[in-house]
């Protein structure tokens, strides 16, 4: 299937940020620094308090962790929530997003990618970002864990490159999926790591930086597997990357690693899940222009901004970002559409966790 969208803004863009917060560095940061951490963490008691850890068997040995967050009432279609590279369940971004779903009565679930957060004890391999197989029976077990009703999926950068992978899976895997939505997914992974090393030398460092930090806490867990001293002292996102495919991967080469998780080209072609990508032009991390080399199948929706950033999207620094808005409105928050079973149907979920 030939490509055929060009990266402009779409008919349904109607994000309109303040002049001086239109810069897409400015947006990307906003994302992830801790300006905001103190309210955030305030405004999402009632989610963290609820959060229940759960280990999911993902198949052939691995565990994923996840933390679910069911309200005191009937719930309303159960949310998977996934991070970017070197994010957590706990980021910022995914805290925002999570509390506003649990106020409207979302059943909400923060999944961790292996070796993100506190878990790189649980797997003694090492993560890559081709390790579809297991977030795919992460799902499945959630679909399990959850009454087999239809997940809602939403991720951002990686994690949505990953979960746009999934839904390609669906069918073959037995997944019920009511749609998808990919905030900044990561589209041709050669291309992003020349823009993260070739655009501003911040980007580069910070994850260089987050990288480093996972990679001792995995060296610590397991110490008679791993000694990352040669990868540390590269300090380059390419050449590290390049030794990790060498040493601990079955990629012949480093560019057969980066196209083993583009989702350009044909890969979407078969997707059958509803699915909408909501991104930037002026992303610094993903370049745009990927959106050209994308399949359009018709169950795949592209909303594309003239502004934004990398997951930023802020039009207002302490309400909702419009990124949120967005989904929440996708997700069909304000429409009473509870689970089936209502009250039965979230007591019976407690007693299975």
């Amino acid at each position: 299937m030939k490509p055929t969208v060009p990266p402009v803004p779409t008919a349904d863009d109607d994000f309109r940020p303040a002049r001086w917060l239109r810069n897409h560095h400015l947006q990307s940061m906003l994302a992830s620094t801790a300006w905001r951490r103190g309210r955030l963490l305030r405004q999402a008691a009632a989610l963290t308090a609820a959060a229940r850890e759960v280990l999911l068997d993902c198949g052939a040995g691995v565990r994923l962790q996840c933390f679910i967050s069911t309200p005191p009432h009937s719930a309303r279609a159960s949310v998977v929530l996934l991070h970017g590279w070197e994010g957590s369940a706990d980021a910022l971004y995914m805290l925002s997003l999570a509390r506003q779903l649990f106020e409207q009565r979302f059943e909400v679930v923060r999944l961790n990618l292996r070796d993100h957060g506190e878990t790189h004890h649980l797997n003694r391999e090492l993560f890559h970002s081709c390790r579809l197989p297991e977030v795919v029976g992460a799902v499945a077990a959630l679909q399990r864990l959850l009454g087999h009703r239809p997940l809602q999926l939403v991720g951002f950068s990686l994690g949505g490159n990953f979960m746009l992978r999934v839904a390609a899976q669906a069918g073959a895997a037995g997944l019920k999926l009511a749609q998808v939505v990919a905030v900044s997914p990561v589209l041709d992974p050669v291309a992003t790591l020349a823009a993260l090393q070739r655009g501003m030398p911040g980007y580069e460092r910070y994850f260089v930086r987050k990288w480093l930090r996972s990679l001792r806490k995995k060296q610590a867990a397991w110490p008679d597997t791993y000694d990352f001293a040669q990868l540390a002292r590269l300090r380059d996102l390419k050449l590290m990357t390049a030794e990790l495919v060498r040493c601990h991967t079955d990629f012949p080469t480093l560019e057969d690693y980066l196209h083993g998780y583009a989702i350009t080209g044909e890969r979407l072609a078969q997707l059958e899940v509803p699915s909408r990508i909501l991104t930037s032009l002026d992303d610094p991390i993903i370049p745009a222009n990927g959106l050209t080399q994308l399949a359009r199948p018709p169950a795949l929706s592209l909303t594309v901004t003239r502004y934004g950033g990398h997951c930023g999207f802020f039009d207002d620094l302490r309400g909702p970002t419009w990124i949120e808005r967005r989904i929440l409105a996708l997700l069909g928050a304000g429409t009473a559409q509870a689970l089936p079973g209502g009250d039965e149907a979230a007591a019976e979920l407690h007693e299975t966790s």
